[in-house]
């Protein structure tokens, strides 16, 4: 497909731009060396170029996108009607407090939710990703220990299974990181982590359901572990989905967590953002909480912030448009559709999971949460069939792939996540396409190796892709 640089021709124009409104001013900095590398096109090249990109792109509005711990649910369309509320789009970040009541008391109610949610006793809604909020909860873990004169306490513990940013956000945060293993059961080793733990430790960084999608049967006493050797315990909330309103991490045990709002509560996830992943902690760590948060006072909302503070980690009060969207699905879901979406979640995938178990090897044949864990490690060695054929060949059925080869404890890995809002149809028609890839798979196994056939790309060169990557367009 041609870029936009590469269509039109020299003087070709179009006139879309309303009529000016402000002063125009005339700036006294340098003048470009030349002119704007811009495209010449007509109005209908213009509309005709990207509609033909619109067609060629595949989200949660096209079709089915089970990818495993990311959670690509569809979204109500109302959540984002309230976010375009010109009250909310309008406002301005350092507007007085008082002319911005009801914006407080989005951020207010949606702090005072997400705590009864996850069972801590305060939030931040200042970290604009998971990622983010990760590194915001181990600072404040760094705090606390330091506040206390621990600083012996220099290292985080984390499963072999833990999202790659859990290490990544440890390490950033100054941790040395410990990988403890998983076991048979895909849950942690406890005899591993008894072993691991000590004087230097300063925190343990777990979700539950974790990456494979099983609930860790052993979760009090992990957290027990940690804090019997003085360390505290986080959570990753990346698997939230499975677990709202049926249980809560600060009830497993965990003293700081982070929630995904862009996973969990509605907002569109994936191609760069936005996003925004509020952190939880219990009232050890409150004094350490980053910027200013919303409070509720005789006179109205006003903001509030901590004298030992970690610092501001964002701009001001976080994704705001975000926060509003997350706070409309909560309100209108309540606590029992809350409850509802995540029994509907581990129920989808539990679903999924039984009707494929006899044609696809399951990681863990077990009762799993909200995503399940295939693995084509025997299919390769017996009709060299890999995880990457499969997902290749599910795009020529108009199907989004799982995960691939993640979690890394598990070889030839696809993790499937349906969410709740898959109806049973669409999930059927999904198991009959898989299904039929086997059989093709044992039947001609050439053919579903060179799988996709009728896509606009069949196989890239990827590696070539992700090593020499062009990004730039040569004028």
């Amino acid at each position: 497909m041609e870029l936009i640089f590469e269509l039109g021709q020299e003087g070709r124009g179009l006139d879309l731009l309303p009529e000016c409104d402000v002063c125009e001013v005339t700036l006294d900095a340098p003048k470009r060396a030349g002119k704007m590398h811009l495209p010449h096109v007509s109005e209908t090249e213009l509309s005709r170029h990207y509609t033909r990109l619109a067609k060629r792109t595949h989200g949660v509005n096209d079709g089915f996108y089970p990818l495993g711990s990311c959670t690509m649910k569809y979204n109500p369309k109302v959540n984002e009607e309230m976010a375009a509320l010109p009250g909310f789009t309008s406002v301005h970040p350092l507007a007085p407090v008082e002319s911005v009541q009801g914006c407080l008391e989005v951020l207010y109610t949606l702090q005072e939710d997400l705590k009864e949610i996850a069972g801590m006793d305060h939030f931040t809604l200042q970290p604009a990703a998971g990622a983010h909020g990760e590194f915001t909860g181990l600072l404040l873990i760094k705090a606390y220990h330091k506040a206390n004169g621990d600083e012996k306490r220099t290292k985080i513990i984390v499963p072999d299974s833990a999202h790659g940013t859990n290490p990544a956000s440890a390490a950033m945060a100054g941790f040395e990181i410990v990988n403890i293993p998983s076991g048979e059961d895909g849950c942690v080793d406890v005899e591993a982590l008894k072993a691991a733990v000590g004087e230097d430790t300063a925190g343990l960084m777990l979700t539950n359901p974790n990456t494979v999608g099983i609930f860790d049967k052993n979760i009090l006493e992990i957290t027990e572990i940690i804090h019997k050797a003085g360390g505290l315990c986080y959570y990753d909330g990346a698997n939230l989905n499975a677990i709202m309103g049926q249980c809560r991490p600060g009830d497993m045990g965990f003293d700081v967590v982070h929630l995904n709002l862009h996973k969990t509560f509605s907002t569109p996830h994936g191609g760069g953002g936005p996003g925004s992943g509020p952190v939880g902690c219990k009232d050890i760590l409150a004094p350490f909480l980053p910027g200013s948060y919303a409070v509720k006072t005789a006179d109205g909302y006003e903001y509030e912030g901590c004298e030992e503070s970690i610092g501001s980690m964002r701009s001001f009060a976080g994704n705001f448009l975000v926060i509003v969207k997350a706070l409309t699905y909560v309100t209108t879901l309540g606590a029992e559709g809350i409850k509802e979406a995540s029994q509907n979640a581990v129920l989808n995938a539990n679903y999924m999971r039984v009707k494929l178990a006899d044609v696809y090897d399951m990681a863990y044949d077990v009762t799993c949460m909200h995503e399940f864990v295939m693995t084509l490690e025997k299919k390769k060695k017996e009709i060299n069939i890999t995880a990457m054929d499969i997902a290749k060949a599910m795009l020529d059925y108009g199907i989004h792939p799982p995960t691939m080869y993640f979690p890394l404890i598990v070889h030839e890995a696809l993790m499937v996540e349906p969410t709740e809002t898959e109806t049973k149809e669409e999930m059927d028609y999904v198991i009959e396409v898989l299904r039929e890839i086997m059989a093709k798979a044992k039947e001609d196994p050439e053919y579903i190796q060179h799988s996709p056939h009728h896509t606009v790309i069949g196989r890239p060169d990827e590696v070539k892709a992700a090593r020499t990557p062009v990004v730039t367009y040569e004028f």
